[in-house]
């Protein structure tokens, strides 16, 4: 089959699986993108979800020009014969499901050498290879498996996708195809097996972390007397700031020092945090967050 004509399926499609699929659609196949057909890995995308629910709210969300690319179903069972048909497979399911989906009878030869991506976060290429073949001995016709993480910004083409450096080398062709996919939602980053469970918290969970600050300084706002999309407002001009000057090599805390002047607003901010010990509580997420993901590998 020509690169062109290739189609992938994502098998589980709620909110990470839908936000690369309408990322994807919106980058490659909107009438705003001059992107050219030769240039795409792929032209058809089949999203299953669990519930008939789900698949409407999905379908409906599909702009009209792109429906013609996306064929949306729902599906009790495992869809096994839309993995047959597909010829690059995306697990989007949730993790805990790994063991009763990927055991179904026939999903092992629908998946035969073919490029299976895995959105699960905790669960290695290496773990999911050996619940698919079910203890048997490998063979050549195992199916490759790339594990990738994005965020929640793969909708808006905003995400960053951690991607795990193969452990043995992968056909070029299914490279590309990898990094066809999160490219165009967004920006990509290599990283080896042992540092894949912190990358997974690091670009996904802390940004869900963030919010809580966030939420804090707006219900601030509002208690000395702002409204509340007004001091939105101001925030998110002042985080695109402060995400330039950290882009720009500036450490955080040389950029704290730089905007504390003596007896101001900004060192008294400052001091309250410190003293509630909010540093702390940050860092404390992180690990916690990344130890529960070692804890499923």
């Amino acid at each position: 089959m020509e690169p062109s004509g290739r189609s992938v399926a994502f098998i589980g499609c709620g909110n990470m699986g839908g936000a690369i699929l309408h990322g994807v659609l919106d980058a490659a196949f909107s009438s705003k993108e001059s992107s050219s057909s030769q240039s795409r890995p792929v032209s058809k995308f089949i999203a299953c979800t669990k519930t008939a629910s789900s698949a409407q709210r999905l379908e409906a969300s599909i702009p009209a020009e792109q429906k013609t690319h996306v064929h949306v179903l729902s599906s009790q069972a495992v869809p096994v014969d839309t993995m047959k048909d597909a010829d690059i497979v995306i697990l989007g399911f949730k993790p805990f499901m790994a063991d009763e989906i990927l055991r179904t009878k026939g999903v092992k030869e629908a998946l035969a050498g073919k490029l299976v991506i895995s959105l699960l976060a905790g669960l290695t290429p290496q773990k999911l290879a050996s619940i698919i073949r079910e203890g048997s001995v490998s063979s050549a016709n195992e199916p490759v498996i790339v594990k990738a993480i994005p965020n929640m910004g793969a909708q808006f083409r905003k995400s960053i996708s951690v991607i795990e450096t193969p452990e043995s080398p992968i056909p070029e062709h299914m490279t590309e195809a990898v990094e066809w996919i999160f490219k165009q939602v967004g920006e990509i980053k290599y990283l080896p097996q042992s540092q894949m469970d912190l990358g997974s918290v690091l670009a996904g969970s802390a940004l869900a972390a963030m919010t809580v600050p966030i939420e804090g300084i707006l219900d601030g706002c509002v208690a000395e007397g702002m409204k509340r999309p007004d001091a939105m407002e101001l925030l998110l001009a002042g985080l695109r700031g402060l995400s330039a000057a950290l882009e720009s090599g500036i450490h955080p805390a040389v950029l704290r020092e730089s905007i504390s002047s003596p007896r101001g607003c900004t060192i008294q901010a400052l001091l309250a945090l410190e003293k509630a010990g909010s540093r702390a509580d940050f860092a404390e997420a992180i690990i916690k967050g990344t130890e529960h993901l070692k804890k499923t590998n």
